[in-house]
């Protein structure tokens, strides 16, 4: 029989910075795409894409396509229970030559909880969720750069008892991205990317009175260069740093505004390292390493992945390799996306 009181207690901790730094509703930091998933996770400065949403929403001002459509699931702690699991839909509109716009739905699912009494008895059943809906907007500022914004409604339900309460709450996202021309280098062509975002800019929240928790703000700075060998083959390479805005005191009665300043108190941030390799823009091959500093959680691990498109249609896979001591929720796990491009394609590429 599941006790809810575990799988609450593992999944709150799942994105722990340090082990006093417990946030509400960690379910926003869990990435929402296999391409992200085969590079480390990282994404603020890749390309832009059906998911760029998640990681960077000013790039949906470059994106390729004028619509984008993503859809991703991700299993979630599948050594320990089989039906926790993670998905996300994206829409990326890029409806003109400078603006887009695009929706996305992430819901968590902790599956189905068995209720027992004191006695042992049964009780029914929970179905614990969370869920966030987000609306972006980007805009080209210049041939290169673009800024977005977002807003974002948050609901985690977990449902233990009358005294657990529902969180309702909203959130907002700021980012900003560049990309350079091609130019050439010689025996390649080349370009750089950077970009930053800063997501869940909001309020404490309660699951129970009294009791207010800090959502994760977090703080994303990368770069990545394209090493454009020719019309076929492509090499990105990638750096990305993140950083929990969020005290480390998480009991601290410090305001959500002031909390994130005080956050820097701890300065150390977590990076990644990613490359793509694209053949023709339809096979692509990814490996990726993720580093997380001993105080400030200890995850380690490299990922692998692949990915391949024909015509409108994208599948990417990716797979977690861990290299710390540390227990990670996709461990043996393989993540999938599969996205739909269509209408007008947009040659600032």
């Amino acid at each position: 029989m599941k006790k809810f009181t575990l799988l609450f207690f593992v999944s709150c901790l799942a994105f722990n910075v340090k082990a006093q730094t417990t946030t509400a509703t960690p379910f926003l930091l869990i990435p929402a795409d296999a391409r992200a998933g085969g590079m480390g996770d990282i994404g603020v400065a890749t390309s832009s894409d059906a998911f760029s949403l998640f990681h960077n929403a000013s790039k949906i001002a470059f994106n390729e396509n004028q619509l984008s459509i993503g859809a991703s699931y991700v299993p979630w702690l599948r050594n320990l229970t089989d039906d926790i699991f993670a998905g996300n839909v994206s829409v990326v509109n890029r409806f003109s030559e400078n603006q887009a716009w695009g929706v996305d739905l992430k819901y968590f699912s902790l599956g189905q909880i068995n209720k027992t009494s004191d006695q042992g008895l049964p009780e029914g059943y929970l179905n614990p969720s969370e869920l966030a809906i987000s609306g972006y907007y980007s805009l080209k500022l210049s041939e290169g750069f673009s800024m977005g914004v977002g807003l974002k409604y948050i609901n985690s339900n977990y449902d233990i008892d009358q005294d657990f309460e529902a969180i309702n709450s909203f959130a907002v996202d700021i980012s900003g991205y560049y990309r350079s021309t091609e130019e050439n280098y010689g025996t390649f062509n080349g370009r750089y990317r950077l970009g930053f975002n800063i997501a869940n800019i909001g309020p404490k929240v309660a699951y129970t009175p009294g009791e207010e928790n800090f959502i994760p703000t977090n703080l994303k700075l990368g770069g990545g260069f394209d090493f454009i060998f020719d019309d076929y083959n492509t090499l990105g390479l990638n750096l990305e740093f993140t950083k929990l805005l969020v005290p480390e005191d998480s009991n601290s009665d410090k305001g959500w505004f002031e909390g994130m300043f005080s956050s820097f108190e701890n300065p150390t941030p977590t990076w990644a390292l990613g490359a793509e390799y694209m053949y023709n823009k339809a096979f692509a091959l990814r490996a990726g390493y993720f580093n997380e500093s001993e105080e400030n959680g200890n995850r380690q691990f490299f990922t692998l992945g692949a990915g391949f498109e024909a015509r409108a249609f994208t599948v990417d896979l990716s797979y977690l390799i861990n290299a710390s001591d540390i227990n990670n929720p996709l461990e043996n796990t393989l993540r999938f996306s599969l996205a739909f491009d269509f209408g007008e394609i947009y040659d600032d590429y």
